[in-house]
């Protein structure tokens, strides 16, 4: 599909070495708009042959940098001043880069949570805001975050215990049996962010879209290994059950990433099975997605009916 050079859009993606983000570059690039595409190697995403480009056309309209999200405030604002120089604006941001590790809680640490709040929070955020005032001055942009289905993940009645760490933090039910509902805080600070830069962006004509992709056959989860440092013997089951679960599901996940980014293109850009319909600020992706999420919602709802007698009757008496 060709673009008329007045409706070609400026792409920023980071993260574009694996999973979605070297997927949507391409389809970005098949549909006629420019593409800046960031990543930590940039040897790794230097050869066009890399995202598998079908002409000399899709290649001329790619740069690429080197791009490092945990590097720091100031080297990020320098990146995204250098991906301004290319064609003079960035019209859509997409945040795409994020890491993951599995492991149980206490074995890990609080180290490793903190790396991964600071890389899929804070780091985030900081590409965000070095991005924002280009979006500011010309009044007009597209902000979209890749979050996931976890920040909507129902409780598990049962309790349990914490072993998966990702923007979310998996857990196994009391049966130490391991399974997938993740109870998800860096998620749920993603959501959060992204919920607050619609409200505070939307003078500006900046749109907000918040991505949350169920089970997809990606490369990302599965690139570090299990966590098997400082092994506590309590855990050793729990250990062994939840390794050989996430050990199972890589390659078997139903969700197939390239139409997964192929619908986020339609909706950026107002085409395909996005026309017509308004801008959705929430894009759950996969049949799991739309499940968890339709379960919390009939959750909370359950919660306000059952309740409602209390949650009305905290008000000063008139």
């Amino acid at each position: 599909m060709s673009t008329s050079e007045s409706d070609q859009k400026v792409w920023f993606i980071t993260g574009t070495s694996s999973g979605f983000g070297r997927r949507l570059v391409k389809l970005v690039l098949e549909r006629g708009d420019l593409v800046i595409a960031t990543a930590r190697n940039l040897a790794k995403i230097q050869e066009p042959a890399f995202f598998d480009l079908a002409s000399d056309a899709h290649t001329s309209s790619l740069r690429v940098l080197q791009l490092d999200i945990d590097s720091g405030v100031e080297n990020l604002k320098e990146v995204v001043k250098e991906g301004m120089q290319f064609w003079g604006r960035i019209d859509v941001l997409v945040n795409n880069a994020a890491w993951a590790q599995q492991g149980l809680l206490e074995e890990a640490g609080s180290d490793l949570v903190r790396r991964i709040f600071q890389s899929n929070v804070f780091s985030m955020l900081d590409v965000t805001t070095a991005v924002l005032p280009y979006m500011r001055e010309r009044r007009s942009g597209t902000i979209v975050v890749i979050g996931s289905r976890t920040s909507w993940m129902p409780e598990n009645p049962s309790g349990g215990t914490f072993f998966g760490l990702y923007r979310g933090i998996c857990r196994a039910d009391a049966s130490r049996k391991a399974y997938m509902p993740p109870q998800s805080p860096p998620y749920e600070c993603v959501l959060a962010i992204g919920e607050t830069l619609s409200v505070e962006l939307a003078s500006f004509n900046i749109r907000v879209l918040i991505v949350e992709p169920g089970a997809f056959r990606t490369e990302g989860i599965f690139a570090q290994p299990f966590f098997l440092e400082n092994q506590i013997p309590d855990y050793d089951e729990l250990r062994a059950s939840s390794q050989a679960f996430y050990n199972s599901i890589n390659g078997t996940q139903k969700g197939d990433p390239t139409k997964a980014m192929r619908a986020v293109v339609d909706v950026v850009r107002g085409e395909g099975r996005a026309t017509g319909k308004a801008w959705p600020l929430y894009l759950p992706l996969g049949i799991a997605a739309e499940k968890t999420i339709r379960e919390k919602c009939e959750r909370m709802t359950g919660v306000l009916e059952e309740w409602k007698d209390v949650i009305r009757d905290v008000n000063f008496d008139q």
